[in-house]
């Protein structure tokens, strides 16, 4: 019997979930959490996941650290202190009339 070749799909395969996490949440944080699931077309756990991951990778990304001697923190401070002098460019789009008022 002859065999047919089967097409290569393109999309990987997920890890398995196999690790569990539990959460206690009130009724009310619950009833919140479900009515934005549903209105994202998810399952509650799926949104739940969702939101907690880029939460997380919002707070890994947002942690930054450097070490800067004295002189150079203090030329760091300086430099957030001051602002930049306006470029033409910026001045003329602070010029021009909003759109929603032409």
């Amino acid at each position: 019997m002859a065999q047919t070749a089967q097409p290569h799909s393109t999309r990987r395969t997920p890890p398995p979930k196999n690790d569990v996490i539990q959460i206690r949440a009130s009724a009310s944080m619950k009833a919140i959490l479900t009515r934005a699931a549903s209105l994202r077309g998810q399952k509650l756990s799926e949104f739940m996941l969702d939101s907690a991951r880029r939460e997380a990778e919002d707070a890994i990304l947002d942690q930054r650290t450097f070490f800067l001697d004295a002189e150079q923190h203090e030329q760091f401070l300086a430099t957030l202190d001051s602002s930049p002098a306006p470029s033409e460019q910026l001045k003329k789009l602070m010029q021009r009339k909003p759109s929603w008022e032409r």
